[in-house]
């Protein structure tokens, strides 16, 4: 096989900063669901756009979901939560 070096038709693509004042957000939320009582964080990820949490993963319970925004929700900064938890209960 010969491989060749990817050209992007002539130009190098632009790759955006991630903002110091998101990823300072999203440590500081991470932290927050880590070391709270009543919610099992370690299958969750945290992306802030701004002022905005967007929470991904899995909780186990309905219970557990509403904690988490909670959680997110006292972090100071944040103003908006997204979520995107899928839980383990049934509807």
């Amino acid at each position: 096989m010969i491989f060749k070096p990817q050209t992007f038709h002539g130009e190098r693509p632009a790759v955006a900063d991630e903002s110091a004042v998101d990823a300072s957000l999203e440590q500081r939320v991470a932290d927050a669901l880590a070391t709270s009582e009543g919610i099992g964080a370690e299958m969750l990820k945290v992306v802030a756009s701004g002022s905005e949490i967007f929470l991904f993963g899995d909780v186990g319970s309905r219970g557990e979901m509403d904690r988490a925004v909670e959680i997110v929700l006292a972090v100071a900064g944040v103003e908006k939560v997204t979520v995107r938890l899928r839980s383990d209960e049934a509807p």
